[in-house]
């Protein structure tokens, strides 16, 4: 997806926005914590992948908040350092799910099923939250990717688990795991394209008024 690039990019300067955002950092708190001891239980990979989403969401929530009205500088700053977060919780997702392939045992896909469908309800009502929002600066615009990553991956969690009762192995959970790596890099990248653009138009732009 591509970020909003004009010059009247939503910067989170709003009461509203603000509310919306306490509420989903609620929520994604709550779910962490839930979805995290559920995947221990179950000895599912795809699910404590989705918890460590519902974390990163908080955090980048919490972060987006305090950044709200500060210079375009400070902002992207912000951006840059959510991006290089999921490009960390990307890169341990795939290195944990390389580790769980040679680990015996398969998740309870049971448990994967019932967690999945209520993190996917969580997230829903997320996405409906900040749906106006999801055009912005790369502070706003990081908010939104990580809001559909979450109710991305609780589909596939769920997927995971048809595939997991169906075929009796542990595989589905760990190819789902794989792709919600995946998804956390390709939005990093997102991130950190979108936050470095906008702290070189600030450069650029400051450079201008001392001229």
């Amino acid at each position: 997806m591509a970020g909003c690039c004009n010059n009247a990019r939503f910067d989170g300067v709003s009461a509203d926005y603000k509310r919306r955002l306490w509420l989903v950092i609620g929520i994604n708190a709550g779910m962490f914590a839930v979805e995290m001891g559920a995947g221990q239980m179950a000895g599912s990979q795809a699910l404590k992948a989705d918890a460590l989403d519902f974390l990163g969401d908080a955090l980048t929530y919490g972060i987006s908040l305090a950044v709200i009205g500060a210079p375009l500088r400070t902002r992207a700053l912000a951006a840059l350092g959510k991006g290089i977060s999921l490009l960390l919780m990307g890169l341990w997702v795939f290195g944990s799910t390389l580790y769980q392939v040679f680990v015996i045992g398969v998740p309870q896909a049971e448990i994967m099923g019932v967690i999945g469908f209520l993190a996917l309800a969580a997230n829903l009502i997320s996405v409906a939250l900040l749906a106006r929002y999801k055009d912005g600066d790369a502070n706003v615009r990081s908010v939104w990717l990580c809001s559909r990553n979450d109710a991305i991956g609780n589909v596939a969690v769920m997927i995971a688990a048809l595939g997991v009762w169906g075929t009796a192995t542990g595989w589905p959970d760990l190819i789902v795991a794989g792709i919600m790596a995946g998804l956390f890099l390709s939005s990093a990248f997102q991130i950190l394209t979108q936050a470095l653009r906008e702290w070189r138009e600030e450069e650029v732009h400051a450079a201008v008024q001392q001229n």
